[in-house]
């Protein structure tokens, strides 16, 4: 790209392809547009431009200039940017351009650890639906054993990990052990990327130290919400989040819930406290949500509401491995979409591998108040529903 080329985007204006910078300021700012053309079809950075296309030129010495840019370029990104630089001197100071190519890689490109992408003549972060578009665009479809670059083994809580192996029986206390990386690699928490150890989806997710701390997984936990009426239209009455690894997810979620409150009812002359909805219904349905759901399915997490006359657990995915809502109700042989994440889930002891789940929510709603559970599979819109009235 030469002078001609980058005078012809000046005078066509910004747009999709095209940014301007009066100045070079911040290099956060240039970075966000970098970053949001090296996710899309590539495009130019030009410095020395108002937004209205005047050529206003850059004031800082040029060679100064150039090497804070191939600095940054480098430095600045989650991986280093293949961009060419140009300038030109005009009235005034300097012009310079950056030169983003479409960039190819693991994992979308990140500045400051955000992801960037264009709308129109903004650069922006995706929104939940958008980042799932463009890591499908970069081939990351996410499954448990995928390597997630930016965790590392260092990410890993190693306590939790020795706790799990001594849960499983193993002798994690006499010598000798393991060098903790090959532990965690023949157990598949960490795998190797680029020729470097990356922690797993699975790592991240059972074991690490902060779950949802990375891009692909920030959306990977259990939304509480409590509605007044019968629909989401009604007043949000409490919101809580289930974070943290999956165990801890499912903790957190059925502790918010017990902690709605309870209602009142006389048998005889007696009065009878009950809780909303049994929590063994309510804790297999999470459970199931957590260790089955499709982690392909980025930007969206697991539901847990409450209406003034039900609740629902929702989880992103179609139903796993050709199981239908038939053979579920049926207790057909159990068929796990995550069988790391499943026998993590045995081992903490909440949940068997015996195809019971939808049984005991059913006796447990039989026996609570006498209702049947209702298991929803929207093959189009990828999502399970569990629904408990109350």
């Amino acid at each position: 790209m030469d002078w001609r080329d980058i005078k012809a985007r000046i005078e066509s204006g910004e747009g999709p392809n095209t940014e301007f910078k009066r100045g070079l300021g911040d290099l956060s700012e240039i970075g966000g547009a970098v970053c949001a053309f090296a996710n899309s079809d590539g495009g130019a950075v030009i410095i020395g431009v108002s937004d209205s296309g005047e050529i206003l030129g850059a004031r800082e010495d040029a060679d100064v200039v150039q090497a804070r840019l191939t600095s940054f370029l480098h430095t600045g990104f989650g991986s280093p940017v293949s961009a060419r630089l140009g300038r030109r001197e005009v009235s005034g100071g300097w012009t310079h351009w950056i030169e983003v190519p479409r960039q190819r890689g693991f994992e979308p490109m990140r500045c400051a650890g955000r992801v960037w992408i264009r709308r129109g003549r903004a650069s922006v972060e995706p929104s939940p639906s958008e980042l799932q578009k463009l890591y499908n665009a970069f081939g990351y479809i996410l499954t448990e054993e995928r390597a997630i670059m930016s965790a590392t083994p260092s990410h890993i809580d190693l306590h939790a990990f020795r706790q799990y192996l001594d849960a499983m029986g193993f002798d994690t206390l006499s010598n000798p052990q393991p060098a903790s990386e090959d532990d965690l690699r023949n157990r598949g928490v960490i795998t190797d990327l680029g020729g470097a150890p990356r922690a797993t989806l699975y790592g991240v997710m059972a074991f690490g130290k902060d779950p949802q701390a990375y891009p692909q997984t920030r959306d990977f936990r259990v939304d509480c919400v409590a509605y007044a009426g019968e629909d989401r239209a009604s007043d949000v009455l409490q919101v809580a989040d289930g974070r943290g690894a999956l165990d801890e997810q499912v903790r957190r979620s059925v502790g918010w819930f017990l902690g709605l409150g309870r209602f009142e009812t006389y048998r005889g002359l007696l009065r009878e406290d009950r809780r909303l909805l049994p929590e063994a219904a309510v804790r297999e349905a999470l459970v199931n949500a957590a260790a089955h759901r499709d982690y392909s399915i980025t930007g969206s997490g697991i539901m847990l509401e409450t209406f003034s006359d039900r609740a629902e657990v929702s989880s992103p995915g179609a139903l796993p491995n050709g199981m239908s809502v038939e053979s579920v109700r049926a207790g057909a042989h159990p068929r796990s979409r995550n069988e790391l994440m499943a026998h993590f889930m045995v081992v903490r002891r909440l949940m068997e591998r015996r195809g019971r789940g939808w049984h005991i929510m059913r006796r447990a709603m039989r026996e609570f108040n006498g209702s049947e559970p209702e298991l929803q599979h929207d093959e189009r819109g990828r999502t399970v529903k569990v629904i408990f009235r109350f």
